[in-house]
């Protein structure tokens, strides 16, 4: 699973798969499921994130010098 956010966007892909996308379906406003020719999962796109999904953790998560930042800084 790869996690990756695009912040000129606000958006967050999330790939579940290596697999490439054949088929699409929005399930919500702003959230994409994308399928491959089997019909299976391999990935989600939300769009406006930040606003959907608190991000703080995958950024801290993603980038541990964030942590050792926010850690230095308490």
């Amino acid at each position: 699973m790869k996690f990756s956010y695009y912040p000129e966007t606000d958006s967050l892909y999330i790939s579940l798969s290596e697999k490439t996308s054949t088929d699409s379906q929005e399930i919500a406003p702003d959230i994409v499921l994308d399928f491959d020719s089997e019909g299976k999962l391999v990935g989600i796109d939300i769009d406006q994130a930040s606003q959907i999904v608190d991000l703080t953790p995958l950024e801290t998560e993603s980038f541990p010098l964030n942590s050792v930042i926010l850690a230095q800084s308490k």
